[in-house]
């Protein structure tokens, strides 16, 4: 039926005290657009309508506004329902209050002819926000969401006091404002019933509604369509209603820069135009920031972005948003993840923008890894923080993690197994732990022993070797000052890094190190940068700098002197009276006089700086 149905209707028969309204059942095109162009302002199609009786004598009818007011206070601000059933009844008020003059039948079927020619420009001009709904007492019915027009972003602005229900009009010291800013607001939803004496005699019957907005300002939009319809009476003002909504209304109220919500707790108006939806604090402010997200996700999916890292051009559908608010196609997505998923860097796994650190979360990686690839991340993830506790030990018997008491003692839960966290051995209470040495001394003279079975020869035998394997370890290697991994330098410098917990430590005096200067540890002449033994490697395998070679034969025939490099702490000897220096180990230019760092010599050399060229 084009997106109508009907409505239930009156009975002809039926006694004025005693007459029957139905309830109006709305439903719009597609329901499917509606939820689109507002969740919150749905309307659902109510499959059992109830009857609202509604007494019909002259007393009361002057009192109706007062009732509709006080009855409708109770329901805004509630479930869309409500307020489909406040519009429904207002409707219905206003209708009632009509007198309609007497027309000939020409005139009724030229006002029918510019009714249906207005709705047509209107439908054909905003589209999928016109929602035609069934004839009303053989009057035509629609309804308009008109989104209002904002070019970039506006704030708004809450009071937040310690009474939720009524805002103080005067200062009150615990009061404060919270503010936040979005780019679309949900809509204002035009109702609107045409009388046959619409546009020649009578203005159209309307109500205006609007999820966040206090009914003192309704009632002010309301105002002004009626201003609109004084200055252009007996012509069609659908569309200029719409227009001045959509474009004006938030200046109309004060609104340019900053929307204020409430005043709360004062939400009466009698004017039966007016429904207001707004509730309290506590969900205006997530409904307008959820109305204001989900808008945005809806037109990031209908247009086209491109992807900053293969810089191909692909809509929002193709698109995965991180929490911290970057993007990237699918595709780069699934494959940055199961690289470093396959190679173990789980803690690479971090937003795709260079310059963010945000760490993907599980949901989208179970979304893009494979079942295999996913349970790959999982163990490696439960390894690593495993590793990262200092308490967590693993079992010698079943490798299950356990955690260890203050007398480096730990029970397996999987096996029960009590053992020493210090020689992995059984518990040994009030005997001193063996050390590596003497624990692989006392095994290798076992294995003369002709006692020892062939079965129990080989279990110890492994041991030993693996021992053997420790203790080498132990020799080449240092350990990790926050995971205690072990890890060997075979060449570079001693800045080392972690490859488990990525903790920067000096290889030297296993110390850790500031993650955000690595190099000032070196800097202070603690430790060395490059070992003495790499230098002279490097200096007999002819591998040093050139320069270098070149300063050590001026420093032994003109005995110059020299200073260590502020970076690296290598030393490096003076040419001549230039005091630009130059390391020949880390490339680091600096200055002799005052040991400081050189990026540009205009700048350091000169009257207000160190001078270039001196004696000494």
């Amino acid at each position: 039926m084009n997106g109508r149905h009907h409505r239930q209707q009156i009975s002809a028969t039926a006694k004025p005290q005693q007459r029957h309204r139905a309830k109006s059942n709305f439903r719009y095109v597609e329901k499917s657009e509606l939820s689109s162009s507002s969740n919150s302002m749905a309307v659902e199609e109510r499959v059992s309508p109830e009857d609202v009786d509604v007494n019909g004598n002259n007393s009361n009818n002057n009192n109706a506004a007062d009732d509709v007011a006080s009855s409708s206070t109770a329901k805004e601000g509630g479930d869309d329902d409500d307020i489909d059933l406040i519009i429904d009844n207002r409707l219905d008020k206003l209708l009632s209050d009509v007198q309609e003059p007497e027309l000939s039948i020409e005139e009724i079927a030229n006002n029918d002819q510019l009714q249906q020619d207005e709705l047509l420009v209107v439908e054909s001009i905003y589209g999928e926000n016109v929602f035609s709904l069934d004839t009303w007492k053989g009057l035509r019915c629609f309804q308009i969401h008109i989104n209002i027009d904002i070019l970039d972003e506006i704030g708004i602005t809450a009071k937040v006091n310690s009474d939720s229900e009524v805002e103080s009009i005067s200062g009150n010291s615990d009061d404060f404002l919270y503010s936040f800013k979005v780019k679309y607001l949900p809509p204002i939803v035009l109702t609107c019933l045409l009388p046959k004496s619409y546009p020649s005699h009578q203005s159209p019957i309307f109500t205006i509604s609007v999820k966040w907005l206090e009914s003192a300002k309704i009632l002010s939009l309301c105002s002004k369509l009626d201003s609109i319809w004084t200055e252009q009476q007996g012509q069609e003002v659908i569309y200029q209603w719409v227009d001045w909504l959509h474009s004006s209304s938030l200046s109309h109220l004060g609104f340019d820069q900053e929307i204020r919500l409430g005043p709360y707790g004062l939400n009466c108006v009698a004017d039966s135009r007016v429904v207001s939806g707004i509730g309290c604090i506590d969900n205006d402010i997530p409904f307008l920031q959820s109305y204001n997200n989900e808008r945005r996700h809806q037109n990031f999916l209908k247009e086209l972005h491109e992807c900053c890292i293969c810089y191909s051009e692909y809509p929002g559908t193709e698109f995965v948003q991180l929490p911290c608010k970057h993007f990237f196609c699918r595709k780069c997505v699934r494959t940055f993840t199961q690289i470093h998923v396959k190679e173990g860097n789980i803690s690479n796994l971090q937003c795709l923008d260079a310059k963010c650190k945000d760490m993907i979360p599980p949901s989208l990686l179970k979304h893009f890894l494979g079942d295999e690839d996913y349970e790959r991340w999982e163990s490696v993830m439960l390894e690593k923080t495993l590793a990262s506790m200092s308490d967590v030990v693993y079992c010698p018997r079943c490798e299950t993690p356990c955690i260890e008491d203050e007398d480096q003692h730990a029970q397996c839960p999987n096996c029960f197994f009590s053992f020493c966290t210090l020689c992995r051995e059984r518990r040994h209470v009030g005997i001193e732990c063996l050390t590596l040495d003497l624990k692989l001394q006392l095994l290798q003279d076992r294995q003369n022993s002709s006692q020892l079975k062939g079965n129990q020869r080989r279990l110890e035998l492994e041991k030993i070797n693996e021992m053997l394997s420790e203790r080498e370890i132990r020799r080449d290697s240092k350990f990790c000052p926050s995971c205690d991994m072990a890890i060997s330098r075979t060449e570079g410098c001693n800045k080392m890094k972690c490859g488990n917990c990525e903790q920067y430590f000096c290889y030297r005096c296993n110390q850790a190190l500031d993650a955000s200067d690595p190099y000032g540890h070196f800097r202070d002449g603690s430790c060395e940068l490059f070992p003495r033994e790499m230098i002279d490697n490097w200096q007999a395998q002819a591998r040093i700098n050139p320069l270098q070679e070149i300063q050590q034969v001026h420093a032994e025939l003109f005995h110059l002197g020299g200073s260590a490099c502020p970076s690296c702490r290598q030393f490096n000897v003076k040419i001549g009276n230039n005091n630009h220096m130059l390391c020949w180990a880390c490339q680091s230019h600096y200055c002799y006089l005052c040991n400081g760092i050189v990026r540009r010599g205009t700048k350091h050399y000169g009257p207000k700086g160190c001078k270039q060229h001196s004696e000494g």
